[in-house]
């Protein structure tokens, strides 16, 4: 049973409201501010079955209606307190995002709650306006996976895109792996895995990573206690190796360091350089201690391999230091978006009911060539 809803304005100020929908977190606010209004869990518990879900694990197209109208309803008269109704609201989303999920959630927004206008905006594209440049080399760990898209003078090079199953995911399990080896009569859910790794866990040095395993291999640092369940002990060497798994390539010989350089090789010769200098990490994975260290190393250990030293002649990265954390910085980057008015990318009420799709990028539809602009020869 969908929940009903009565179209009631708390708020007459026409303010935009900000939602960065993340596979394991959603972040929320209103436009012009520096931070979010709220960070909480993209979940919500299940009308029919009382059970708490996660959005993103829908069955099929109607239970991700039935899921959205739930957890947007909690956002708005819960944690934003806004009547939907005539509201303006902008949508942080990824150019890889599924468009299934992109329509329901379209769909929900303007015949559930019946909102005014929606903009729907490019992750990485929206994260590049926070550092006030138009270039720059945009690298998104979250949860589900990582995602890659260079932007140039504030085009997405789409044909350089990179995505791998590698994120926060991968690293839950890596750890609850060997939890439960050491611990197998305690029961350790994902929430306490999440918590241990933010709290003890690190990303190791390449010199340290390449000696583990091995005779050679260096003194593990210290266990520390961790006080959640029974006050249990981390070993120094669980607290080192949960984020190893994200340097491992797989059998493709891919990783999150081959996705940098890869993207960069795809891109036309005279940007590359340029997008080199100009990395930007976002997405709650890349807050480990030590990844972008760790990062760096990789980047000029690879470069000078055989795999990409006749490839690439770049033998300097630089990374940016966004004005924000970066589990939300791309939300920063939709506040800003959200101050300047831009009629042409916001999709009104009126022209979603009469035309029912949502403009898309990879649609034929949305993007035909004007015939007026061809120069005849």
């Amino acid at each position: 049973m969908l929940r009903s809803y009565e179209g009631l304005r708390f708020l007459s100020d026409k303010q935009m409201v900000i939602f960065d929908i993340g596979s394991a977190y959603t972040k929320f606010g209103y436009a012009g501010e520096p931070t979010p209004r709220g960070i909480i869990r993209t979940e919500i518990k299940c009308p029919e079955t009382r059970e708490l879900r996660r959005i993103y694990d829908y069955k099929d197209t109607e239970d991700l209606y039935q899921l959205l109208v739930e957890f947007l309803h909690a956002i708005f008269f819960r944690h934003v307190v806004i009547s939907p109704k005539d509201a303006r609201i902008v949508i942080l989303e990824s150019l890889l995002a599924p468009t299934q999920f992109r329509n329901t959630l379209v769909k929900v927004l303007f015949r559930h709650f019946e909102i005014g206008s929606l903009m729907l905006l490019p992750t990485h594209l929206a994260t590049v306006s926070t550092l006030g440049i138009n270039s720059a080399l945009v690298l998104d760990v979250g949860y589900k996976e990582a995602t890659l898209i260079p932007i140039y003078e504030g085009e997405p090079v789409l044909k350089a895109w990179q995505a791998l199953p590698l994120g926060g995911q991968v690293v839950h399990e890596r750890l609850m792996k060997f939890l439960r080896k050491i611990y197998p009569n305690v029961n350790i859910t994902e929430k306490h895995v999440e918590d241990i790794k933010v709290r003890t866990c690190f990303v190791t040095t390449m010199e340290r990573s390449s000696k583990l395993g091995t005779a050679h291999a260096p003194e593990p640092p210290p266990a520390v206690k961790y006080p959640g369940i029974k006050s249990i002990n981390i070993p120094g060497e669980v607290r080192e190796k949960a984020f190893e798994v994200l340097w491992e390539r797989d059998n493709d010989n891919l990783s999150i360091p081959t996705m940098i350089l890869d993207a960069i090789v795809q891109c036309p010769i005279d940007i590359r350089r340029t997008l080199a200098e100009n990395i930007l990490l976002i997405g709650g994975t890349t807050m480990a201690k030590g990844f972008a260290s760790r990062l760096k190393s990789e980047l000029l250990t690879l470069v000078k391999s055989n795999l990409y030293s006749e490839k690439l002649k770049i033998r300097t990265f630089m990374f940016h230091t966004a004005p924000s954390k970066p589990n939300y910085t791309a939300w920063l980057g939709g506040a800003i978006y959200g101050t300047v008015d831009l009629p042409l990318r916001c999709l009104t009420k009126e022209n979603y009911l009469k035309l029912d799709r949502v403009p898309d990028w990879v649609s034929l539809i949305d993007n035909q060539r004007d015939e007026s602009s061809v120069c005849e020869t």
